[in-house]
């Protein structure tokens, strides 16, 4: 393994894998293709709740679980839960940010079935929280939603951003969605914070090993089980080959791999020009919800501006460690009593790849 290592990598340095000869071709067929048939997949189907179902599916959501499944028994309504199988127990142990998640998925559910003239209605946790989070019903009739223009160029763009501002005539254009935050010193207090508040997942035992145990590291992987954090392309693949890039070498805080995460995540986290929150007057399932769908919709509308938005969860996660860092984040960016349900990074990116999905039918329980 040690000589295939060598003849593999020629030059380690520098955060740059050169790979020998006789590799390139190898590395140019990394890219996950069955993990990403999902967004080729997307509006071909002729039931109208499949065909927005498989746009709703492209939605973000935390640590890229993908909690969501459908029960499509009953003509024309769609019965939606939330797959507990998917909690992150440590990471975000009132199951609030995968709500926030369910309800990105309800949104752009209901903005992709007005493109085939359909209206969704939700009736909310009819059975309260245990049952299911949404019973959605189609009917004829709908004025279409333009921010559906945007939903195939969504990123969350986990990237340093670019030296430049972010316009006031941008901002204004964003104030319908979320507060934006681009004043210098408190722009420079904030990446100060969400980088200790990320040092405190990282040392903490459970919390770190949550995220380590769903990293999918390579094509392989990623095929296999395309949810959780995905490292995949020509430079994670040859770092995992070289055993620098492994969930064993993430949990080793010596190892030269726990190392380069460490320097590649906080140089994005300084690399960010202006901040955006969504908070809530209150804290129940269905403000959850309800900054899920905002979320969504402020994400469409940033790609639609040409701009780029990563969502930072650790400061607002909600285990003993990080309390300091919840109740900083609060006491700077919320109203007295009200909840901070989302925390992003706002900036101009660079074009990264669609994230890994389960196809639609690995989500129909029923029907």
């Amino acid at each position: 393994m040690a000589k295939s290592r060598r003849n593999f990598l020629k030059i380690l340095g520098g955060g740059t894998v050169v790979a020998a000869v006789g590799v390139g071709a190898f590395l140019s067929t990394r890219t996950p293709m069955q993990a990403l048939a999902p967004w080729e997949s997307a509006g071909n189907y002729q039931d109208i709740r499949k065909w927005a179902l498989s746009y709703a599916l492209l939605a973000p959501n935390p640590h890229n679980r993908q909690p969501w499944q459908v029960d499509l028994s009953i003509a024309n309504q769609v019965v939606i839960y939330r797959d507990k199988e998917k909690d992150l127990r440590h990471t975000d142990p009132f199951s609030r940010q995968l709500t926030i998640g369910m309800g990105c998925f309800l949104e752009l559910l209901s903005i992709a079935a007005t493109q085939q003239n359909h209206t969704v209605s939700y009736q909310l946790f009819p059975e309260g929280e245990e049952g299911p989070v949404a019973v959605a019903t189609f009917t004829q009739g709908a004025q279409l939603e333009p921010l559906f223009a945007h939903v195939m160029q969504r990123r969350s763009c986990k990237k340093p951003f670019a030296d430049q501002l972010v316009s006031n005539q941008l901002v204004q254009k964003l104030s319908a969605f979320a507060e934006v935050v681009t004043e210098h010193k408190q722009v420079d207090s904030l990446r100060k914070l969400s980088l200790s508040a990320w040092l405190v997942e990282a040392n903490t035992p459970r919390t770190w090993r949550e995220s380590v145990d769903l990293m999918r590291i390579g094509k392989a992987e990623i095929n296999a089980n395309p949810d959780g954090i995905d490292l995949g392309g020509a430079l994670m693949e040859s770092l995992n080959i070289a055993g620098i890039m492994t969930r064993e070498s993430q949990l080793d805080k010596n190892s030269s791999g726990y190392k380069e995460g460490m320097n590649i995540y906080e140089k994005m986290l300084k690399a960010t020009p202006a901040y955006c929150t969504i908070s809530t007057a209150g804290n129940s399932r269905i403000d959850q919800i309800d900054a899920g769908r905002r979320w969504l919709r402020l994400n469409l509308q940033t790609t639609a501006l040409g701009l780029s938005l990563h969502p930072i969860s650790q400061v607002l996660q909600e285990y003993p460690e990080m309390s300091e860092h919840y109740n900083k984040v609060h006491s700077l960016l919320a109203k007295p009593g009200h909840t901070l349900q989302m925390f992003a990074r706002l900036g101009y990116g660079p074009s990264v790849a669609h994230t890994p999905r389960w196809p639609l039918e690995a989500k129909i329980i029923n029907g």
